[in-house]
């Protein structure tokens, strides 16, 4: 099989039966692109022709094509590749084991998050007399609130939020669905923006309007670039993305003393593994805890006993 048309099935299948976002879909034909046009340029007639060789020359076109490409963006790539070669052999495509392709070891991922506090600050910047700025302030509380990612914020529909009930579904990576909560500040916000709204326009936040004055959907763009609006006025300065208010959301359950396995099933993560970055947020306890438990042996002085 043509290393094109594996890509170009594998695609289909993601698309169709594993019913992957368009985001997930796109970052898959763009790595599998790059890797197919390579393999074109070597004169590699088939995909069941590709050898660990090939991988590892690859990546070397890669890292000379751009020496600042990062190990965690190497990695992507290879991903992709097992992916696609893990499905072809569920079509007894003959390819290469998918696990002969060894993935770079990267840093461990540093998580950004607000404190509380920082949060309040960045809510009470927003005007409440501002039409635009209440749907600010909405799509601000239920990032926080809920620990949405930012495609299931900007896909949501009116008529698929529950505001009076404080919870409603989602459907996140990989088809799931997952059960999402709202603070009694987040359905406030929420039914404050949509009174003011006078439109019929399905998606839950709107954007700018196009040539025709219709309304159109809040792009993901327009939210990153509201939060770091607000987070300037609001003094913080943070590294602040979409994702720091999920990772705010995951810090604070945890912090309070939710469990692992109920954080990981609201953030709509498929391994627990995944959720276990997040534990890091306890550690501010863990000198405490230290101080209240541990007993040394010591005398009245206070200096450790030898004995």
């Amino acid at each position: 099989m043509k290393i094109g048309r594996a890509i170009e099935e594998f695609i289909r299948y993601c698309r169709a039966a594993r019913g992957f976002s368009p985001n997930t879909i796109r970052n898959y034909r763009h790595y599998l692109t790059a890797f197919g046009e390579w393999a074109e340029t070597q004169s590699i007639p088939s995909i069941s022709k590709v050898t660990s060789d090939d991988i590892l020359d690859f990546q070397l076109f890669l890292q000379e094509q751009n020496p600042n490409l990062t190990r965690s963006t190497l990695n992507y790539y290879l991903i992709a590749i097992r992916a696609l070669l893990k499905y072809l052999i569920t079509r007894d495509v003959t390819v290469m084991p998918p696990d002969k392709i060894v993935l770079g070891k990267t840093r461990a991922r540093q998580i950004h998050f607000l404190e509380v506090d920082e949060v309040e600050r960045l809510l009470s910047v927003t005007d409440p007399n501002s039409k635009t700025e209440l749907r600010d302030r909405a799509v601000l509380e239920l990032l926080y609130c809920s620990g949405l990612r930012l495609g299931e914020l900007t896909s949501l529909k009116r008529d698929s939020v529950n505001i009076g009930r404080g919870e409603f579904s989602v459907k996140g990576k990989g088809g799931k669905v997952r059960l999402v909560f709202l603070s009694q500040t987040a359905q406030q916000a929420l039914a404050a923006y949509l009174r003011s709204r006078n439109d019929e326009a399905p998606a839950l936040f709107l954007g700018s309007r196009s040539k025709n004055s219709q309304p159109q959907p809040l792009t993901a763009r327009s939210v990153q670039r509201l939060l770091k609006r607000y987070a300037l006025l609001a003094g913080i300065t943070k590294p602040i993305t979409p994702h720091t208010l999920r990772h705010s959301f995951a810090t604070n359950l945890l912090r309070n003393g939710a469990d692992l396995r109920s954080v990981q099933a609201m953030l709509g993560h498929s391994s627990v593994t995944t959720t276990q970055l997040y534990t890091h947020v306890t550690d501010t306890g863990l000198r405490e805890t230290y101080k209240r438990f541990h007993r040394t042996n010591t005398d009245p002085t206070g200096e450790a006993s030898l004995d």
